[in-house]
């Protein structure tokens, strides 16, 4: 059957407005979705959307036509404000000016109220790494990022730690077995997971297209700085919320996100607000969708399920490592550091980006990792309100991609890993540990945003 053709003037002809954006979002929606059908049977569609758009406000499909026809949109370029919403620096010395100046960007947005940078801060897209930005009935996929919900899981094992030095074999064998990276490795047998019982794959189009990509993946990892690790967890606090004794235990630490499924929600949507929300050159990228439109509570959902979605994948990955080992975890701990939440903020409630920066309400629990060769933190956030309840995600970047393929070697990476001990399966030249911040300073720098529970000490490393 041949493809769907559909003019400005098929829809003018049967009463759709001229002025205003119905008639492109009406192509636009009938070509991604009703391609293969015959045109008068579309026509007579729009004609049925058209009489009564009320009744069509909140589908999933056909949704964002019923709501242009009822309160259309002025799209008009949007003017930053000449002064900067309020906002803290944590460790200021220790973070380059470019990431400094995309947040005092971010902090002119008309929908800003308040916004903070955590000390492993760095130049990214829109938001810095790092950043935070607190804003008003809107939400700024870039400001979420291109992996949502990005995350870290640790799992602990009451197993001696010094199992991996002596069975380090069997351990590299694990990884090289039980774990898959990048975009063409999955594993041969999906487990289930009621994740793909959620609501979201049937009701919103562009997330249903990706059913089968995010299936195929559950229980892989990304590429770039994303791994799966075996190493020793060492819990310091006695008063530690796992109930177990001081002393240290095997653990495996994974950092990784939504994978194809998230990566494809922010490429939709961050189009879709640059067409809404054009901004000036510099901040393009910052581009918002309004909460009380379709496609920012379209969005909201999609970023929720890709949130889940990324846990799920963790999970999965911790599951068969678990079997692997024959144990079971006496602790987990995870959390995002990619996503927006809803939170309140001075009495009002607004949307809290965090965009590599960890979660850190008082007496919340997260990971904090430095490099392949340097420990990571477990820590209980004290809900500093300077740094909206935030602390950093990592060490933060150093050196970009770029200049640490330019700086180092091989052999320099080879050397730092025989002195750490760690044992690494794969790995670039950009993800050396020399292409990080020294996570200790980083941690000296947000002694106000969290306390130190443990800390977890990698020592096989697999990356893609």
């Amino acid at each position: 059957m041949a493809k769907l053709k559909l003019r400005g003037k098929d829809l003018i002809e049967i009463g759709y407005p001229q002025k205003g954006k119905a008639i492109s979002i009406a192509i636009d929606v009938m070509l991604k979705n009703f391609r293969r059908e015959r045109k008068d049977k579309v026509i007579q569609r729009l004609k049925t959307i058209l009489k009564n758009p009320e009744k069509y406000l909140g589908d999933g499909i056909v949704g964002r036509i019923a709501e242009e026809l009822t309160t259309p949109v002025e799209v008009e370029a949007q003017q930053l404000a000449t002064t900067r919403a309020p906002f803290t620096i944590f460790g200021e010395n220790g973070i380059a000016d470019e990431a400094k100046h995309q947040l005092y960007t971010a902090l002119k947005l008309p929908i800003a109220k308040a916004g903070a940078l955590m000390p492993d801060g760095h130049a990214g897209y829109g938001l810095p790494i790092g950043g935070v930005l607190a804003a008003k009935d809107a939400v700024i996929p870039y400001g979420v990022g291109v992996d949502i919900g990005c995350r870290m899981c640790l799992s602990m094992y009451d197993i001696p730690a010094s199992y991996i030095d002596g069975h380090r074999d069997k351990y590299v064998n694990m990884l090289q077995e039980h774990t898959k990276f990048g975009s063409y490795e999955t594993h041969k047998r999906i487990n289930d997971h009621e994740i793909f019982e959620r609501s979201e794959f049937k009701d919103i189009p562009t997330v249903k297209k990706l059913f089968k990509k995010a299936y195929s993946q559950l229980g892989s990892s990304g590429g770039g700085n994303h791994f799966v690790e075996f190493g020793i967890v060492k819990i310091s606090d006695e008063h530690n919320e796992f109930n177990v004794p001081v002393g240290t235990y095997l653990g495996i630490l994974s950092h990784s996100g939504s994978r194809g499924l998230g990566a494809n929600i922010a490429k939709h949507y961050t189009k879709l607000a640059m067409q809404q929300t054009p901004l000036p050159g510099e901040a393009k990228n910052l581009a918002w969708l309004d909460l009380n439109t379709h496609d920012g509570q379209e969005y909201w959902l999609a970023m929720n399920l890709a949130g889940d979605y990324a846990s799920a994948c963790h999970h999965d990955i911790h599951k068969r490592l678990g079997k692997a080992l024959g144990a079971r975890p006496i602790a987990m701990v995870e959390n995002h550091h990619n996503f927006a939440w809803k939170e309140m903020v001075d009495g009002e409630e607004l949307v809290v980006h965090r965009k590599g920066a960890t979660p850190a309400q008082k007496g919340v629990l997260g990971i904090i990792p430095g490099s392949m060769t340097a420990p990571g933190f477990i820590v209980r956030g004290t809900g500093n309100k300077h740094a909206l309840q935030s602390a950093s995600h990592g060490a933060g970047r150093q050196l970009s991609r770029r200049k640490a393929k330019q700086t180092i070697t091989q052999s320099d990476i080879k050397k730092q890993l025989k002195d750490c001990g760690v044992t690494l399966i794969g790995g670039g030249i950009d993800e050396a540990p020399m292409a990080y911040k020294n996570i200790h300073q980083v941690m000296s720098n947000q002694t106000e945003l969290v306390e130190v529970v443990g800390t977890f000490t990698p020592k096989i490393v697999r990356m893609e």
